[in-house]
């Protein structure tokens, strides 16, 4: 854990696409793959702070599988003993996913764990508007412990590829006005159903991968596709800043295994945030 390690851990799990039937395009079950992240953290003994899923949870017209998707999230969450917070994207219905935890009376939200502080921000429509980001604001007047993570399903900027470069956040400049000179750390956003590092008025912006199905990148200017690839993202916030990897959860066999050497454990500082930093320094004066 971070108090322990020096750093803060988020499974950032994007785009599950959860289906009645768990089958989407008679393939997908997105419920099992959830289980699946569980089972990989306890595996690799990794004890996340926080999961955050950004967005799509279920599958465009498919209501009825938001218990399922509630349910498999607070399994998940007791896998890996750490809250699992959600936000909606534009396939999930704003009435039906009140059952899930953290929704049953706003689609937005903010939790502090371990001073790190995370605002869930509601992008189903594409855009976030004025009365949201008036919220927003008042939210990042004050800053948290060690920063802020910020959520949602539209990224502030749009893919490389062309037939995603213009599906991005719609007021993603008024957004990104709001989170300038406030404790933000990061913004994770999903909906390109592919891994995006990137940054954004100086605020790094990653876009994790979807559990569902993986976009085809070489898909032609005027095609989308999908493939069955599986992935989530490893997130680390340090001292020194932020990290991400993807996990892919696809079976592919090695071309080699071989025993690691032992080597020395570096020693770890234990994380401090910049702001903090900044404030004591400004009260010693």
């Amino acid at each position: 854990m971070s108090r322990e390690s020096g750093r803060f851990t988020v499974l950032h799990v994007s785009d599950v696409h959860a289906t009645d039937d768990c089958s989407l395009y008679g393939a997908v079950d997105g419920l099992e793959r959830l289980e699946r992240v569980g089972e990989y953290a306890r595996a690799t003994g990794i004890t996340p702070e926080a999961v955050i899923i950004t967005g799509d949870l279920v599958q465009r017209g498919n209501p009825g599988a938001y218990p399922a998707v509630a349910a498999a999230c607070r399994a998940l969450s007791e896998a890996v003993a750490a809250p699992v917070l959600t936000v909606l994207g534009n396939h999930d219905d704003p009435i039906a996913s009140r059952v899930l935890p953290g929704h049953e009376t706003s689609h937005r939200g903010v939790s502090l764990v371990d001073g790190m502080r995370i605002i869930r921000l509601d992008s189903r429509t594409g855009a976030l508007g004025g009365d949201q980001l008036d919220w927003l604001a008042d939210v990042l007047a004050e800053p948290a412990p060690t920063g802020t993570i910020v959520a949602l399903h539209h990224a502030p900027l749009g893919s490389p590829l062309p037939t995603l470069s213009r599906q991005g956040l719609a007021d993603a400049e008024q957004f990104l006005a709001v989170l300038s000179g406030s404790d933000t750390r990061a913004v994770l956003a999903g909906h390109f159903h592919h891994s995006l590092a990137a940054t954004a008025a100086g605020i790094p912006v990653l876009v994790g991968p979807s559990l569902a199905y993986h976009q085809v990148m070489d898909a032609g200017p005027d095609h989308v596709a999908g493939h069955d690839a599986p992935a989530f993202s490893l997130v680390q916030f340090t001292s020194l800043g932020v990290s991400a990897a993807e996990v892919s959860l696809s079976a592919h066999e090695p071309l080699f295994n071989e025993p690691v050497r032992s080597r020395p454990t570096p020693s770890l500082v234990p994380y401090v945030s910049p702001l903090t930093t900044t404030l004591h320094s400004t009260e010693s004066q």
